[in-house]
């Protein structure tokens, strides 16, 4: 019982709900959306590997969340070379775009400016990686690709006339 009440309590801290019932952050969606961004740009091997990368990002984990935030991202391992694998996370060939990716769009987008055929977008600290590989795996044909830092993410569209559709298709996600 004293568990599964430290347990309830941990997720009540995490999600740190206001009088208004606003959720002012959330440690899990950061987090897993930390872990995409780091399985993006490097072979990660090992639970435990990931459980180093995090905690050098600031995040205190345990082996036991890595494992669930594995599962619920639905993080896969495939060969790299031989007897060398690595965490992707897997793809939806039916187009649909996977609800966990639009979360972690939806926790970090702040704002959106236009230059030319570059879309400037705004995140909150420390998300533009993970914003941004969020919109790589949109897979929209009329983006070229992105360009992230802490909180601002370069996006660069195909054609100065295809800015207003992209920025349509990210106004639907965030409605979602």
């Amino acid at each position: 019982m004293r568990h599964l009440e430290k347990r309830l309590l941990k997720e009540v801290d995490d999600n740190r709900i206001t009088e208004r019932g606003l959720v002012m952050s959330n440690k899990k969606e950061q987090r897993q959306a930390k872990i995409l961004s780091i399985i993006e740009k490097n072979d990660i091997e090992t639970q435990e590997e990931l459980v180093a990368r995090l905690e050098s990002a600031g995040f205190t984990v345990t082996q036991a969340t890595i494992s669930r935030d594995i599962r619920e991202l639905k993080l896969t391992k495939i060969a790299t070379t031989i007897d060398k694998q690595k965490y992707v996370a897997l793809i939806n060939y039916d187009n649909q775009i996977s609800e966990k990716v639009i979360r972690v769009f939806k926790a970090g987008f702040l704002s959106i400016d236009i230059a030319q055929n570059i879309l400037v977008i705004k995140t909150l600290s420390g998300m533009g990686n993970a914003v941004a590989a969020a919109i790589d795996a949109f897979h929209f044909e009329e983006i070229v690709g992105t360009l992230a830092g802490d909180d601002t993410i370069f996006c660069a569209v195909r054609d100065v006339a295809m800015i207003e559709v992209v920025m349509g298709k990210f106004q639907e996600m965030l409605n979602l």
